[in-house]
């Protein structure tokens, strides 16, 4: 509703309704602060339709004679989804002008290149099972160790490296930690630890422990996604989902398991780049605090700025 609108939905019906009482309606439409032939349109409108006809109607026309052409329009699509140009180079091949390009590609849901798969051109959909438990991402993030004293970003290359070969020995690699994560898709609530590989007996091991974590929260785990690597693919990571199914990611496809991989992307900016540690064990100290403050506090804009625990205290009410 605009800031000056006599009537909202709730006003039309009290108009009608003291119409209805047996009032006329010239008397009534003043009081409302309307005119007389304002306040016979929403009497009609609810004899004919009743309460539904009190909204406000699409203002849409029902036929657009200049709207471009449909095979135009297919031709754009077609550009679209098989070069990914942009509104200007369309245009120019197609003799259209560039802004006329942007509202077809915006009414096709073409308008941003991110929102598409590269390889296949298609859309890609946002998808959220409908309760938690329902569905499980499970990915291996690796991440580089940090040298007592300090690595390479906050040293600079020269003593960071120095720091690294007192470290280690020999002039290499301190090493990485394998960050495990597992996060429902209905409510973001993720379970992680920092182990050590990334084999198939630490995956089993990594599952056997989060299953019993979320079993905690009340979730009756149906499904586990995860992508093609060796750990996953292994006969131990099978026995140990038991009878849950497996679902499996296409190879070169992160898109399909985008919550944990957008849990991974948060944890990056939030935990391990949020400021420069001085030790791995520093960082590490720092984990669980970030994750309890990633399920229990922090706002999730896809969750109406809740926290994950928030779509699981139906389940169990002992959180804090």
């Amino acid at each position: 509703m605009h800031a000056n609108a006599r009537l909202t939905p709730i006003g039309r019906l009290t108009l009608c309704l003291r119409i209805e009482q047996g009032r006329p309606v010239a008397h009534v439409a003043p009081e409302m602060g309307i005119s007389r032939a304002t306040g016979y349109k929403w009497w009609k409108r609810f004899r004919e339709e009743g309460i539904d006809g009190l909204v406000d109607r699409s203002s849409r026309p029902h036929c657009c004679p200049h709207r471009t052409a449909p095979d135009l329009e297919a031709q754009i699509a077609e550009l679209r989804s098989e070069l990914k140009l942009g509104p200007a180079r369309i245009g120019y091949r197609l003799g259209v002008a560039p802004s006329t390009v942007h509202r077809v590609l915006v009414r096709l849901g073409l308008n941003r290149l991110a929102w598409m798969d590269r390889p296949t051109g298609r859309v890609i959909r946002r998808y959220e099972r409908e309760r938690p438990g329902e569905l499980i991402h499970v990915d291996i993030k690796k991440l580089g160790k940090i040298p007592d004293g300090g690595g390479w970003k906050v040293l600079g290359r020269a003593v960071g490296n120095h720091n690294n070969a007192k470290a280690t020995g020999y002039r290499g690699r301190v090493g990485y930690g394998f960050i495990h994560s597992a996060v429902d898709d209905h409510s973001r609530l993720a379970y992680s630890e920092i182990l050590g590989d990334e084999r198939k007996e630490t995956a089993a091991g990594f599952w056997q422990r989060a299953w019993n974590w979320f079993s905690e929260q009340g979730m009756e785990i149906e499904e586990v996604l995860t992508d093609n690597g060796s750990c996953y693919r292994s006969r131990l990571f099978d026995e140990v989902l038991g009878q849950i199914k497996h679902r499996k990611t296409r190879p070169y496809r992160p898109q399909t398991n985008g919550k944990v991989e957008r849990f991974n992307r948060t944890m990056l900016e939030e935990w391990a780049y949020v400021k420069p540690y001085e030790s791995e064990a520093e960082r590490r100290e720092a984990f669980d605090l970030f994750l309890h403050l990633y399920n229990h506090h922090r706002s999730h804009a896809a969750l109406g700025g809740k926290p994950p625990i928030s779509r699981v205290d139906n389940l169990a009410g002992h959180y804090s």
